[in-house]
Order: C-alpha cells, then sequence, then structure tokens
C-alpha cells in the first residue's frame, strides 16, 4: 500500500486525522483522491521527502482512508488498524510503498469506565475553551468526541509531548494502557493551558494597570499645570520640589534620589514629624543647587589685568600666573590648569585677591575658612542617618554661591588638623584633585556632584604644616612681603580710603603726613603683610570721626608724626637694630618669621669648666643640631684651638629668650659666632648672614630669603651673606632692598670666615 509519512504527529488508531490539501498532497507525493487506502507511518526523525529510505520510519503504522476532500481546502483522513510493517520500498519518483501484517489488540478496555473518563475529558476541554473568544464553537465540536483518540487527534497540533512520546503511545498494544496514556496527555495539555492562560491574563492586567496609571498620570500632570498657572501662588511645597527637580537639570543618579525621597516625603503623614523635617531640608537643599554647566565665557585679559592691578598694588609674579591661568581657560573653554595655592605672612593679600580672581573672571566669589577644622565630616558632610546632619563645607559654599563655577577660596589649608572623626586633609585630596573632583559625593547628599568647573584657590601661611600628597596637587605661589615703599602706596591707595569709608568720612576730612604714615609702617607694624597697617588706620579713621563730630567748625582732622603716640595710644614696636660695637662670640644672623623676616643674634661664651654645652634661648631640635655641627665644624678648623672647648664650658644664646626659635638657616651664623669666639677677632654686627651648614663645611641653601634681606635693610646691615644656591632667589627681591644690601654668595663656610676677616 501506499505510505504517508509524517512527523511530530499523533496517530492513533480509530480516529480522524485533519489536513490541508496542499500539505496533505506535498506529503502523499502527489494526487490522492476520497476513499483511496494507504498506510501512515511516523518517521523517526524530520525529513524532505527526497532523503527518505527505508530506514527512516518505525516499524509500525496505521491502516487508514481518506474519508473527506472538501472544497474548502481540507482533507480528513479516518484511521483504522495498527500494522507491522514487513517491508518498505522507495521508488526513483520518491514515491513510498510497504507491505504489513495485522497487529493483534489486548481488548482489556471496560467501555463504561472508559466513557466516564471521556465524559471527564469533555468536561475539562469545555471549561478550558470558555477562556477563549471561540469557546462556543470549540464546545459543539468536542461534544462530537466519542472516543478518546479523537479528541487526542484533535490536540495533537498543540501536545508538547515529543516525537518518540507520540510513537509509544501508538505502539501499546493494550487499549487500557493506550488509554490511560491519552489520558495523561490530555490533562497535562489542559494544565499547561490553563498555567499559560492565567499568566497572559494577569500580564494583560498589569499592562492594563500601567497603561491606566500611565494615562491618569498625565491627565494629573496637565490638570496641576493648568492650576499652577492659574494660581501661582498656591502651589504647594510638594509640587515645588516636583517642579525644581525636572528643571533642575540634575544627573540621573540625582534625579532618582531626590525623586525617591520625594516620594517618602509624601508618603511620611504629618509634616511636622522629625523625619518629614529631614526630607524636607534634605530636598530644598538638593534642589536648591545649581546642576547645570555654566557656559564657558571669553575673558579679556586687559580688562582682568586692569581689575588686578586696581585691588591689589604689586604682586607681579601673582598677577601674572593669574592671567595665564584666565588665558588657558580661554583657550580651552574650560577649567584647567593646577589648584593654586598662595602661602605668605597674613595681611599679603592672599584672600583678597581671590575675590578680585572671580571678579575678573566675571564669577561668583566664595569663601570656605578651613582653620581649626578637625572632622573629615566638614569636607564631606555629615551622613543622614545622623541627628542635625548637614552637608559639608564645599557643598555648602557652592548652594550659597548659586552657580557650579564659582571661584572657591579655601583659607588657611595650613591650620587643618585631624582627630578621631578622620583627617579633612585626605577628604580635600578628592575635592582638589581634577581627575576625581567631577564626581565628588558629599556624605549628605549621598550622590556625586561635577567639581570640575570650580576655580579652587588655597591660602595658607606656611608649607610646614600641609600633607605632602595634599601639597602635591597645588601649585605653591609665595606671596612676599611688602617694602616699605609699598606700604606706603597701598596705605594712600587702598587702606586709608577703605577705613574712612568704614567710618563714614570724606577723603578731605582726614589728612596724614607722609612721615606720619611712615612712621606708623616702620615703627608701630612689624609685619610682612598689611593688616597691622590697616587697624592703625582704622584707629585714626575712628578718633577723626569722634573729633568730626565734636568740632563742626574743624572740618579736617590732621595727624602728624608727633600725634600718633596720642592718637595710636601705644608705644612703638621694638625693632631689633643692629649694635654698633663689634664684639667676638656675636654675629647678626637672618630669620624668617610667619609676620616676615627678623634679624637674629647669635651669643657664644666660654666660662671656666671642664667642657659643657650649655644652649639657650628657647631653641627647637633643628638650631641645636646645627650648634652641634657647628661646634664639631669649627674644633676641625682650628685644631691647635680645640682646647679651648675641653677646658671651658661653652653657652650658646639667640635673644629673645621667651620666643620659640626653630629651622634650618643658623648654621652659618653658629660657626661663625663660634670662630670668632675662638680666635677673638669680631664681626662687624653691619655683617648679616643666613645659611645651613654640613660637617663638611658647604652652605646649604634655605628659604624666605626676601623677608630675611627685607629685615636686614630695615634693621641697618649693609652686607649679607647667602648660600649660592639662592642666588637664583634674588630676583624675587625688591629692587630698593637690593640698592641698599651688599649680597655677597658663598659657597664653603672657608669662604664665608676669609670674608669676615677671621681666617686667613
Amino acid at each position: 500500500m501506499k505510505v504517508l509519512p509524517l512527523y511530530n504527529v499523533l496517530v492513533l488508531p480509530h480516529s480522524n486525522i485533519f489536513f490541508q490539501k496542499s500539505l496533505f498532497r506535498m506529503l502523499a507525493g502527489g494526487n490522492v483522491y476520497q476513499g483511496d487506502q494507504m498506510i501512515i507511518m511516523i518517521l523517526k526523525e524530520q525529513k524532505a521527502r527526497k532523503d527518505i529510505t527505508e530506514d527512516s520510519f518505525y516499524p509500525l503504522g496505521v491502516i487508514a482512508v481518506v474519508e473527506e476532500i472538501s472544497e474548502e481546502g481540507y482533507v480528513i483522513i479516518r484511521t483504522g488498524n495498527r500494522v507491522d510493517i514487513r517491508q518498505v520500498a522507495v521508488n526513483e519518483e520518491h514515491e513510498i510503498f510497504a507491505e504489513a501484517d495485522p497487529r493483534p489488540e489486548i481488548d482489556d478496555l471496560d467501555p463504561h469506565e472508559s466513557r466516564i473518563q471521556l465524559q471527564k475529558i469533555k468536561e475539562e476541554l469545555k471549561e478550558l475553551s470558555g477562556r477563549f473568544r471561540w469557546g462556543t464553537i470549540m464546545n459543539a465540536y468536542i461534544d462530537q468526541y466519542t472516543c478518546i483518540e479523537e479528541a487526542a487527534a484533535v490536540l495533537s497540533p498543540w501536545l508538547t509531548i515529543s516525537n518518540e512520546e507520540r510513537y509509544e503511545v501508538l505502539k501499546e498494544d493494550s487499549a487500557k494502557a493506550r488509554f490511560e496514556a491519552i489520558r495523561k496527555i490530555i490533562y497535562e495539555y489542559i494544565e499547561v493551558t490553563k498555567v499559560t492562560s492565567d499568566a497572559q491574563s494577569a500580564q494583560q492586567e498589569d499592562y492594563q494597570k500601567a497603561y491606566k496609571e500611565q494615562a491618569l498620570k498625565r491627565q494629573i500632570e496637565y490638570l496641576q499645570k493648568e492650576l499652577d498657572e492659574m494660581h501661582p501662588e498656591q502651589v504647594s511645597d510638594l509640587r515645588k520640589f516636583e517642579l525644581k527637580i525636572e528643571e533642575s537639570g540634575m544627573n540621573e543618579e540625582a534625579r532618582k534620589e531626590a525623586t525617591k525621597i520625594l516620594h517618602r516625603l509624601k508618603n511620611e503623614g504629618p509634616q511636622n514629624s522629625a523625619e518629614s523635617g529631614m526630607l524636607y531640608d534634605y530636598l530644598d537643599f538638593v534642589t536648591g543647587l545649581s546642576w547645570k554647566k555654566e557656559e564657558p565665557e571669553c575673558i579679556d585679559l586687559d580688562e582682568a589685568q586692569k581689575i588686578l592691578d586696581e585691588d591689589h598694588f604689586g604682586m607681579k609674579k601673582v598677577k601674572e600666573r593669574i592671567i595665564q591661568q584666565i588665558a588657558v581657560m580661554n583657550l580651552k573653554k574650560k577649567q584647567s590648569g593646577s589648584i593654586l595655592l598662595f602661602v605668605g605672612a597674613p595681611g599679603t593679600g592672599k584672600t583678597s585677591i581671590g575675590r578680585s580672581i572671580a571678579k575678573a573672571l566675571h564669577r561668583k566669589y566664595v569663601r570656605v575658612s578651613l582653620g581649626g577644622v578637625r572632622d573629615e565630616a566638614d569636607i564631606r558632610g555629615h551622613r543622614r542617618t545622623y541627628l542635625g546632619a548637614m552637608p559639608g563645607r564645599i557643598m555648602d559654599g557652592i548652594s550659597k554661591a548659586g552657580v557650579s563655577n564659582p571661584v572657591m577660596v579655601l583659607d588657611e589649608v595650613d591650620k587643618l588638623s585631624s582627630s578621631y572623626n578622620g583627617d579633612p586633609a585626605s577628604a580635600l585630596l578628592e575635592v582638589l584633585d581634577p581627575e576625581q573632583n567631577n564626581t565628588f559625593t558629599d556624605h549628605y547628599m549621598n550622590v556625586p556632584y561635577d567639581l570640575s568647573d570650580v576655580l579652587f584657590i588655597c591660602t595658607a601661611n606656611s608649607l610646614d604644616t600641609i600633607p605632602g600628597p595634599l601639597l602635591n596637587r597645588m601649585e605653591v605661589i609665595q606671596f612676599q612681603g611688602y617694602t616699605p615703599t609699598e606700604k606706603l602706596e597701598i596705605a594712600r591707595q587702598h587702606l586709608l580710603p577703605k577705613s574712612l569709608d568704614s567710618v563714614g568720612l570724606r577723603k578731605e576730612q582726614l589728612e596724614i603726613d607722609d612721615d606720619a604714615v611712615e612712621t606708623i609702617i616702620s615703627d608701630y607694624t612689624r609685619e610682612g603683610g598689611v593688616r597691622g597697617l590697616k587697624k592703625r588706620f582704622d584707629t585714626l579713621a575712628r578718633i577723626a570721626a569722634v573729633k568730626s563730630i565734636r568740632n563742626k567748625d574743624e572740618q579736617t582732622v590732621h595727624v602728624t608724626k608727633a600725634d600718633l603716640r596720642e592718637f595710636l595710644d601705644m608705644h612703638a614696636l621694638p625693632h631689633l637694630r643692629v649694635n654698633d660695637e663689634a664684639k667676638p662670640g656675636i654675629v647678626t644672623g637672618l630669620a624668617w618669621t610667619p609676620v616676615g623676616g627678623e634679624i637674629l643674634y647669635i651669643e657664644s661664651l666660654f666660662t671656666k669648666g671642664s667642657g659643657k654645652l650649655n644652649i639657650t634661648g628657647k631653641l627647637g631640635e633643628v638650631m641645636k643640631e646645627s650648634a652641634q655641627i657647628a661646634i664639631s665644624l669649627v674644633r676641625s678648623m682650628y685644631p691647635d684651638l680645640s682646647e679651648m672647648f675641653e677646658k671651658n664650658d661653652l653657652h650658646i644664646h639667640v635673644p629673645d629668650g621667651s620666643t620659640p626659635k626653630d629651622g634650618p638657616s643658623a648654621g652659618v651664623t653658629m660657626t661663625t659666632a663660634l670662630a670668632s669666639l675662638v680666635t677673638g677677632k669680631a664681626v662687624s654686627p653691619k655683617i648679616a648672614m643666613t645659611g645651613e651648614i654640613t660637617l663638611e663645611g658647604k652652605v646649604n641653601a634655605i628659604g624666605g630669603l626676601p623677608e630675611k634681606l627685607m629685615a636686614a635693610q630695615r634693621a641697618g646691615v649693609e652686607k649679607v651673606f647667602i648660600p649660592e644656591e639662592n642666588v637664583d632667589d634674588l630676583r624675587d627681591v625688591a629692587e630698593e632692598v637690593k640698592e641698599k644690601l651688599e649680597i655677597v654668595p658663598v659657597k664653603t663656610v672657608t669662604e664665608l670666615l676669609a670674608a669676615c676677616g677671621i681666617k686667613d
């Protein structure tokens, strides 16, 4: 008989199989007519007809007859009994024929029980079909099933069992066992379909709910927008926060956090609770920040230079560096370059020039004082879990500035300290590092903020206490102390007008002679800057204010040099002046202090004893070591006089004794003083020196040379010895100072002693 090959189709005896006409003809290998008989055989694996061989089939088939070929385009095949395949043949036209023998059945199925089970299956299928819109039509077909094989044959395309499992059902000889296998397959199909249907329904409900919620939100937003426009004064705080979050330009992480906090605030309940207050403060701070990047502005260098010159006198080197920074920013159209660290004595204009830089850049100015800060949270902020949590000083400054690119002056970075609460200097590393600060995260905000557009300027009085990693991120710019001539100009151009303005006086109501101003500078202030000078002018301005009110007829208050003692109510500050008389063992040195330079006497004296060393003057460890080196060096240079150190006690004193002194610059002075003492040759007080020494007798470089030379000139020194390595630093020294001093560079102590007339 002719063979109809099928794959992955549940073929059962005594059931109907439905095909589309075109598909059926392709499977049958040609035209087939109603009433034709054939054997339906199951392929082991899916193959094209041209690839089918005798071994491609399972050894079992079903006799079938073409029962109906409808005009609507479908074919109904009615299966009969099962057969064992004896032989299969495939000809050149790929037609398939088979010889078969009837396969015996074991008729052990209870008819009554099978009808009951079939009825239950039909009811289950009807219930399942009710879930679909074509359920009524399906029920009509289900009622026509006369056996379980018909139900399974109809469901065959939707069953999830494998081809092997389908063949195992057909191979079963026991009618009862085959019935049970088919019943199990149908019930599995029903349950799987129910679960799938329930999942699809639930998913559809979720979709519908989401669509509905989205539609309602849009409608609410539209209505809320209309209400806000009609009654802007009635917009609630929560609504204002929503609008601010939308318009702020926050990064995605910040927007998510702000939206989450806003939802918590809405659900918090009473608006006066502690939790709602904390959430409100957080949203108020975050939405008040400027998140949008400011457009880069092209700055006119000539205009910037003019602003700097108007606000500050001198500072040529500092102004040149600032103009360079502005030029680079103009070219790159963004903040770039090193973080500037202004280092110098108090009152030299480090902080105030930051305001001038902001003015020149047309930016907002904000100052953050770091003096005495010892808690890391002052920089990074407190976590919101703490009661009274606040943002750090950096983000607080950004909030006060109202823009994302202010000029921020971090004042007194050398006065940071650490405690058990952390190291704020380490926290500043991220703030000042251009590679990291574009994602700076304040603990209070808990979201990143871009600080890369902020122009940070740091100030300090000294570099000694600034940690190395922090100092490495900054470019140090030294602020030299002002010369008396510069102070005079600053007083006339800036300090006196500001003092008069602060008390409400006009320029013509207070006149101060130049001699009086110069005396104030030289005798009533002791500093590298002009802060003390401003205080003196403030005092004179207040006195002038009182006199102008009491003596209405006298419009002008005139201040002369003779009036200063009375008006300022203070003695002139004692400045060390060089001695008139030269004595062996006493040499003039130079020292640097936070308020400028000073001369420093080194006194040495032998007393009868046993070679003991006594050092006084409240010296630090560095200066004590310099004294030890000086003693060893002098003893090696004057071996014939070495017994003087063994038979006498040596006393080294540095006046005044109550002031702490330390630093690596007094070595040459101590060595010269000891050499003068042992040789008995005095060194002129008009000669001063500075430098550190080694045991080899080399003179090493020192710092603070401009301030030291200024102090030497002020004290009446005529000649100064400096280390040769410091010659390059002379370009930072004012011309008026260099004109009044003879500056001699030296390489070795021997060279220095020879120039002083001590050693041949």
